[in-house]
């Protein structure tokens, strides 16, 4: 499997968290993210992660920023994508069980670490239920 991570200066301890946790568990990874701490613009590194989804050149994306959310506004912006903001491990789950969405988004700033590698483990391992959500997930995208 393939995941396309991208970050801002929030985020590189995490992303470096989660890119290892990965890599372990044998996924390829494509980094869009930045690696030091100087102020950068979130959608710089949220574009890309979205295109990679969209255009199906990865699996599933992963995006961090301070709280979660400006990233996340980014790549919602296209087509295709269904990002979710995730705060614990129990919402990413059903960010892809109900919503089936590709994307995850942590906020850096409210989550450890260990919480964030938690939430990727879980929104990757979990799938999407279908049934009665797929109707209401159809329903998402702008025409």
């Amino acid at each position: 499997m393939k995941i396309s991570i991208g970050n801002d200066h929030a985020g590189p301890d995490y992303k470096k968290a989660i890119v290892d946790f990965l890599k372990q568990k044998g996924y390829e990874i494509i980094n869009h993210g930045t690696d030091n701490f100087d102020s950068v613009d979130y959608p710089d590194f949220g574009h890309p992660v979205a295109i990679d989804v969209a255009t199906g050149k990865v699996d599933f994306g992963v995006v961090i920023c301070g709280s979660g959310n400006g990233i996340n506004m980014t790549v919602n912006k296209h087509q295709g994508i269904r990002s979710a903001l995730c705060w614990d491990k129990e919402i990413a789950s059903l960010a892809r069980q109900h919503n089936d969405a590709n994307i995850i988004s942590i906020p850096a700033r409210f989550t450890s670490i260990q919480q964030a590698v938690e939430m990727v483990d879980a929104f990757l391992n979990t799938s999407f239920e279908g049934g009665r959500h797929a109707n209401r997930v159809n329903k998402i995208a702008c025409q």
